[in-house]
């Protein structure tokens, strides 16, 4: 598979043209021509699935100067294909600042990280987060957003602000003070301001911000929307592009991720695979040897293995219930109706299994020790399945 995302002339457009969600996005056109739409929605869906894509979609469609909304050729619209426009500003989440004090000094510092992550993107917008790495939209950071509001426009009729990843709002180690912030905005704004919400996780998010919102669910993609994609802007190969549509499941985001077969997430898929072998295995020697394998810490960053793990026992559930066609990890399926013919696993065992999974992964979401995280999981699991001690 490819090794890398080509970079883009950002002079012509820092943004890949946006594809899928039609019918969406004909109902959308509609209630903003129309004034129907309120001043907060929420998108909601799978990560990658194109939320963030169809905010700034809805941004250039408010704030375009054509009747044909958006035009992706006027003034409005180029500049915020290149990330440009005054008037849209994208917030997203951000790891803190090392060694920074002060509520002006880490303001400052998290708006500065923002530009940077922003010029980054206008180099690249297909590339990729690192997983692992502890993220907020801080309380400073809706100090700034806040300021912003109290300011005039440039030259639009209105702000729009674009909060990805809203679900950030309140990180694990933070109180909820950034959401509680952003919620006195959202009920009083200080002049003509629209706020676009992106969340893959809407029920992490405050009900008082919930109920304020419209909330708008986008569906995954189809694969061959996906594989589309990838050969368009990416030069992929069809072969590379259907494998990575297939993996992703209808999310543009991680296809991009499993094109490049060195990256982290096809390593993450693969390790899970090993340890769905250990855990059918049925033997206790075997989980402990895969546990051993980890480090005593940096449980986060086991997070996409654990999710690529579920995904590989919801496969196998598929297989034992004889619904190949509902498997994802499709070149493994040899392997699956292996496993399936000696386990013979009932809807139960597998909801189970997936239910250790799940623990396993709050676990890592409060950064346990991955090496007991993963033993005592892959010990449930080998119960689960039927394993011997």
């Amino acid at each position: 598979m490819a090794n890398a995302i080509p970079q883009r002339d950002i002079r012509k457009s820092a943004m890949p043209r946006f594809r899928g969600h039609e019918g969406l996005r004909r109902s959308l056109r509609r209630a903003l021509a129309r004034g129907m739409l309120p001043g907060t929605v929420l998108l909601h869906g799978p990560p990658g699935c194109g939320k963030q894509s169809l905010a700034h979609w809805m941004a250039r469609t408010r704030l375009c100067a054509e009747p044909d909304k958006p035009c992706d050729r006027c003034g409005s619209c180029r500049r915020a294909l290149r990330l440009e426009h005054p008037d849209i500003h994208w917030y997203f989440p951000l790891p803190r600042p090392k060694g920074v004090s002060g509520r002006a000094k880490l303001e400052e510092a998290l708006e500065s990280a923002r530009h940077e992550r922003l010029g980054e993107l206008r180099a690249n917008p297909l590339r990729t987060e690192p997983g692992g790495e502890v993220r907020g939209i801080y309380l400073a950071v809706v100090r700034a957003l806040r300021k912003q509001a109290h300011r005039r426009p440039a030259t639009a009729e209105e702000h729009v602000f674009i909060v990805g990843e809203a679900e950030h709002l309140v990180p694990q180690e933070a109180s909820p003070e950034a959401a509680n912030a952003l919620l006195k905005l959202l009920e009083e704004p200080p002049g003509p301001c629209r706020f676009i919400l992106t969340s893959s996780k809407p029920g992490s998010l405050l009900d008082t911000i919930r109920s304020r919102t419209l909330p708008i669910r986008i569906p995954p993609l189809p694969p061959e929307s996906v594989s589309a994609f990838l050969v368009e802007e990416c030069d992929a190969q069809p072969a590379e592009a259907d494998s990575a549509a297939a993996l992703s499941q209808g999310s543009i985001g991680v296809a991009l991720r499993f094109l490049d077969s060195s990256s982290a997430l096809t390593e993450a898929r693969n390790r899970a695979l090993a340890l769905l072998r250990a855990a059918t295995e049925g033997k206790s020697g075997a989980a402990y040897a895969r546990a051993l394998e980890f480090s005593a810490g940096g449980a986060r960053s086991q997070l996409d293995l654990l999710a690529a793990l579920a995904l590989w026992i919801r496969d196998l559930g598929a297989v034992c219930l004889g619904r190949d066609d509902h498997v994802v990890n499709a070149d493994q399926l040899s392997f699956l109706r292996s496993a399936a013919g000696r386990l013979r696993l009932s809807p139960g065992q597998v909801a189970a299994a997936v239910e250790h999974v799940e623990e396993a992964q709050a676990l890592a979401s409060g950064n346990a020790n991955p090496q007991l995280l993963i033993s005592a999981m892959l010990l449930d699991l080998k119960d689960t399945f039927g394993g011997r001690r």
